[in-house]
């Protein structure tokens, strides 16, 4: 007895085999974009490093971003402080012009004149934007860092200490080149003092200016090692003085102008009248990270400060008890123009040459940082180049589609398919009544 197959399953059978061939005619049409992964169905395996190659892709992409907007920003920088580094060599030009003797009053009023215009450039410059956003500014970069005041007011007088004078009184290996050691004029009856403000000791002019030669001499190399040999220099000493409960840290006298030694000698904190540099920006640095993994806030940031281009002075150094002004050198370099303004040869061969130098060493040195950390995204940018060619080569790999292969299997499935209908409708019963 033989199996009667009925129509409706003959049917069944022919339309589940015709569906089935669309349905790959149709995944082979949908490769015909190139990529043979459309679901995770396709090939799980695939579909997974995929996803994994996808993930891989879109950080590079957005670490290669984050390196345009950093270099863009890093070469802006760069090219401000450049500049400033120019009219800081300027500044140091005239100081040593001003510094010699046969100036006369004209010929200061001509340098105090240039230097002025060259102190209202760089703070300018030191304002500049890129889009909406200050270059020095810190974190607040919406905010306009540098102000130069209009009026002139009194600031703290500083004794600046020349690189020998320094390595005696201080004593220590920091590059004298870039820090401004100085100490805090003091007068008293008539006479010159100055004011080591982290020892409190207060020493005569004559032996701050040669008298510690002598020692020196004798194989002294430091006012420690002279010890007792030294009480000759030694005037009077304050116990726990603090420079910020006299002076802000911009060097403006918060009231009272005088100060007492051990011995009850009172003395006055020397003044000078000068413009004065506001920094409203902050220390914070912005981070463009350009690497995953852990951040490095010493390599991943992008921006300079106040502070970290014009240094700090006895006003807002760490054992002043200020924060940090971001202005130091400005305001110093401004008290050199008061100084040439003044005609005082001796403060500037003495004083003026060393602000303007360790100014000019301390904007070199930011500038140096800022270039390095430019090259160094230079350089990861090339890597992440590289990298990404790689990951889209690794997406092709499990992904991509073999196109003459495509195009084969392709024209195969399309030949059967129409086969099929074509048989189909030949042998399938059209009606009822034609199969009866």
């Amino acid at each position: 007895m033989g199996m009667r197959m009925g129509s409706t399953h003959f049917m069944f059978n022919y339309q589940y085999a015709l569906n089935n061939a669309y349905q790959k005619q149709a995944k082979l049409f949908e490769q015909a974009d190139g990529s043979s992964l459309h679901r995770a169905s396709d090939n799980p395996m695939n579909y997974y490093k995929l996803l994994r190659y996808n993930i891989n892709d879109t950080e590079n992409e957005q670490y290669r971003e984050n390196i345009k907007t950093a270099s863009s920003w890093m070469k802006n920088s760069d090219s401000v402080m450049i500049h400033m580094t120019d009219i800081m060599q300027t500044m140091k030009e005239k100081s040593v012009d001003a510094a010699n003797s046969p100036n006369s009053e004209d010929d200061y009023a001509a340098i105090y004149k240039e230097m002025m215009a060259c102190m209202q450039e760089i703070v300018g410059v030191a304002n500049t934007q890129m889009a909406d956003r200050y270059l020095f500014s810190g974190q607040k970069d919406l905010t306009k860092p540098f102000e130069l005041s209009q009026n002139t007011y009194d600031r703290g007088l500083a004794k600046n200490l020349d690189t020998s004078q320094a390595a005696f009184f201080k004593g220590t290996d920091a590059d004298y080149n870039t820090e401004l050691f100085q100490m805090l004029e003091l007068e008293r009856n008539g006479e010159t003092y100055y004011l080591d403000t982290e020892s409190g000791n207060i020493f005569t002019k004559a032996f701050v200016d040669s008298g510690y030669k002598e020692l020196v001499a004798l194989g002294y190399e430091t006012l420690t090692a002279a010890g007792t040999n030294a009480n000759s220099g030694i005037a009077g000493s304050i116990e726990n003085f603090s420079v910020a409960t006299y002076f802000t840290n911009q060097g403006l006298l918060r009231g009272g102008s005088t100060v007492e030694d051990g011995d009850g000698n009172t003395y006055t904190f020397a003044t000078i009248k000068q413009n004065i540099v506001t920094y409203n920006g902050d220390e914070n640095l912005i981070s463009m990270v350009k690497l995953n993994g852990a951040t490095d806030p010493t390599s991943d940031t992008v921006n300079s400060t106040g502070g970290r281009m014009f240094g700090r002075d006895i006003f807002d150094n760490d054992a002043s008890g200020n924060e940090a002004s971001g202005t130091a050198m400005l305001n110093n370099l401004f008290c050199v123009c008061s100084k040439v303004e003044g005609c005082d040869t001796h403060w500037m061969s003495s004083d003026g040459v060393t602000v303007a130098d360790v100014a000019h060493a301390t904007l070199i040195v930011e500038e140096t940082r800022v270039g390095a950390r430019q090259q160094l995204y230079q350089s990861v940018e090339t890597m992440l180049e590289v990298q990404g060619d790689n990951i889209t080569e690794d997406i092709t790999n499990v992904s991509g589609a073999d196109i003459a292969q495509l195009a084969t299997q392709l024209m195969q499935m399309t030949t059967l398919y129409n086969l099929s209908l074509s048989m189909g409708g030949r042998i399938l019963p059209q009606s009822l009544a034609d199969y009866l």
